[in-house]
């Protein structure tokens, strides 16, 4: 199956040098190119791609700002790309409900993979924005703060579904997780999308982040 990709980043150069990459896999397509949020979340709506790699900061719209309405319109997933390894974008970012977050020295190799991996349905952070994403989210200015397990917060889960949530935290795949859970692939992503909707989050990054501050 082809992935249909739109690149939204407002440096020609780097827009290019992405969409040469992209365009050197057979697997994907590169559908749009968008040089800021305006024209990214237009062209989202027009070509409906299976995922958009979104620069954080643009002109007109930002990044977070373009994430927010394509994932609430659900018009594709999003992969963020970023020349900082953290800041105040990517957690905005996060909370809007992308649902990857890489960093544009990426290679090529990694970055392919990146976006297979987010075209499957699976999360992805860049290992080196993990650790610090992590802290930063569970701090008192940016996110959920002093949580613990025994808060209720998992209350509305199901054993089974608590079991894939703090694999969630792991950042194991949906088929790692069938394999240590003993089930289908199938019967896992029903368990992501109905505790994402009972935890009331956008996406598995967001279910990950949480799961780790809760001690997973």
């Amino acid at each position: 199956m082809t992935i249909r990709v739109l690149v939204a980043d407002d440096q020609a150069a780097v827009r290019a040098g992405i969409v040469l990459i992209l365009r050197s896999a057979d697997d994907i397509e590169v559908v749009g190119e968008a040089a800021d949020g305006v024209e990214a979340l237009a062209m989202a709506r027009e070509l409906r791609p299976d995922l958009v790699l979104m620069d954080i900061q643009m002109p007109r719209v930002d990044g977070v700002s373009a994430t927010r309405q394509v994932v609430a319109e659900r018009l594709a997933d999003v992969l963020v790309l970023t020349t900082f390894d953290l800041d105040e974008y990517v957690f905005g970012a996060l909370r809007a409900g992308a649902a990857g977050f890489l960093l544009k020295n990426t290679d090529a190799r990694d970055l392919l993979t990146a976006v297979r991996t987010v075209a499957a349905g699976e999360g992805l952070i860049a290992p080196a924005v993990t650790r610090r994403l992590i802290a930063e989210f569970a701090s008192p200015t940016t996110g959920r703060s002093g949580r613990s397990a025994d808060d209720g917060v998992l209350d509305a889960l199901t054993r089974r579904e608590r079991e894939v949530f703090f694999c969630l935290g792991e950042g194991l795949s949906n088929g790692e997780i069938a394999r240590r859970l003993s089930m289908a692939e199938a019967t896992v992503k029903t368990h992501v999308s109905r505790l994402l909707a009972k935890l009331e989050l956008r996406s598995r990054v967001q279910a990950a982040v949480l799961a780790q501050e809760l001690g997973g």
